[in-house]
């Protein structure tokens, strides 16, 4: 599981090694790729050792940084480096990426957080080669996503649980605790 998203890591940073060839599409199209292998690896890891609150955090991480990011390109219209449109501020990509790197690394480490803050910073990168993005837009989006990622997401833990749960009378959140 750890070696599965270091070898992302690595590949995505090998296979763009020499930037010089990239284009715009092709900055764009790897950004892409690498901000959706880090949300399955946010739902995945979690959900591969039947961790459900992980993936439920993992989730109202990544939704969060999405949503606040997405509202704040309505409220504040930037134009693009390429021109294409007046959605630039904050980059959703980095957001979203930041989000799920912060993620694992909270819930599970810097084993598995370091290698996803380096895609994430790869997301990042490639959003300014593509033209898509301001270096401003992704230092603001990495900083909507590292605080959604580490405020909302809590250390995994044999010791605690939570669990929510609900009916058709009332819901609530039921807490376990092992000594």
């Amino acid at each position: 599981m750890h070696r599965s998203l270091t070898t992302t890591a690595t590949a995505a940073m090998l296979l763009f090694a020499n930037p010089a060839h990239a284009s715009d599409k092709d900055w764009d199209h790897a950004g892409s790729l690498a901000r959706d292998a880090l949300v399955v690896a946010a739902f995945g890891v979690p959900a591969a050792q039947g961790d459900w609150d992980g993936t439920l955090q993992a989730g109202a991480s990544i939704g969060v940084a999405g949503g606040l990011s997405y509202g704040l390109k309505e409220v504040f219209p930037e134009r693009r480096p390429d021109g294409s449109d007046t959605k630039s501020f904050p980059s959703g990509h980095t957001s979203i990426s930041f989000a799920a790197a912060a993620t694992l690394q909270n819930r599970y480490g810097w084993k598995v957080g370091l290698p996803a803050q380096l895609v994430a910073a790869f997301v990042g990168l490639s959003r300014v080669e593509a033209k898509k993005h301001h270096v401003h837009d992704v230092l603001v989006g990495a900083a909507i996503g590292e605080a959604s990622g580490f405020l909302i997401t809590r250390k995994a833990t044999d010791r605690i649980q939570v669990f929510p749960w609900g009916s058709t009378d009332g819901g609530g959140v039921t807490a376990t605790m092992r000594f």
